[in-house]
């Protein structure tokens, strides 16, 4: 079975050529991408169009590797003990599966997201190298080796905030997800917003494009964000005409959605006061 996207999810072809080789290869899948372009919803629609189990691992600057195999509660253990618990005589007990671990013991293939792995320590990606290598793992507390029963399929995505190891990347299939163009952009909303006015549509992804293009702008707004816009635009029953910039306000109606931080807002204030000096 291959992937070719999903009624929910809008793949273009160089993504779906890259999800079908890193399976075919058995190697995890390296994602990256401006945040907010579909990098962690392709793992949950990879996992619906293959009819897998879907695992999520949310990494965070905190998150160690040893925590995605597995965590050992030696406080809980020492507590048990002076209480005189039976079930301290299992160290089993005191065992909690990581993600890994689950992927590596579920019944049937599963797929696996390793989501924002550039958020954790530097060291993070190459103390996986093993496991995501070999599929297997030591726990020292039992003294068992843990294999895979069936190679999980592993996505990871980065929003490229800190560089990968060289050694982890050579492991990976890599897949570079470009910003949408109009086209494929309209695709995408159709799936999230059936049946919208093409007219009305045209006019939001016109300024939309304009505003990503704007120099000196520090954060693009994405995929995400022009969904949410559009979602208000449509609440708020607005017209192609109250979106098409006129220089005078060169703030979009509802920039809330799209300008995310100060400057960006004062930038586009500043061109309108610039328009206004002009005439």
């Amino acid at each position: 079975m291959k992937f070719l996207g999903t009624d929910a999810y809008v793949a273009t072809e160089d993504l779906t050529v890259a999800v079908n080789a890193a399976v075919t290869l058995e190697r995890p899948l390296l994602v990256k991408g401006e945040p907010g372009t579909g990098k962690t919803e392709l793992a949950r629609q990879v996992a619906a169009a293959l009819g897998m189990e879907f695992l999520e691992w949310n990494v965070k600057s905190t998150t160690k590797a040893a925590q995605g195999l597995y965590e050992y509660d030696a406080v809980s253990r020492l507590r048990d003990s002076q209480l005189g618990e039976e079930r301290v005589h299992d160290v089993r007990n005191y065992i909690r599966k990581g993600k890994l671990w689950q992927a590596f013991d579920a019944d049937a293939r599963v797929v696996l997201l390793i989501d924002e792995i550039d958020k954790a320590d530097i060291e993070f990606p190459n103390d996986l190298l093993q496991e995501l290598d070999r599929m297997e793992f030591h726990v020292y507390e039992t003294g068992e080796t843990v294999r895979a029963r069936h190679r999980p399929v592993v996505i990871i995505t980065s929003n490229n905030e800190k560089e990968l190891p060289d050694a982890f990347l050579r492991r990976c299939f890599f897949h570079y997800i470009r910003f949408p163009d109009p086209e494929t952009m309209r695709r995408i909303v159709e799936v999230h917003h059936p049946g919208i006015k093409d007219a009305l549509l045209t006019a939001a992804l016109t300024r939309f494009y304009e505003i990503r293009d704007q120099a000196g702008l520090k954060k693009k707004p994405s995929t995400s964000e022009v969904l949410d816009w559009l979602k208000l635009i449509l609440a708020e029953d607005l017209s192609p005409e109250d979106l098409r910039r006129d220089g005078v306000d060169a703030l979009p109606r509802l920039h809330g959605a799209l300008l995310k931080n100060e400057q960006d807002v004062h930038l586009f204030e500043r061109l309108a006061f610039m328009v206004r000096g002009q005439r």
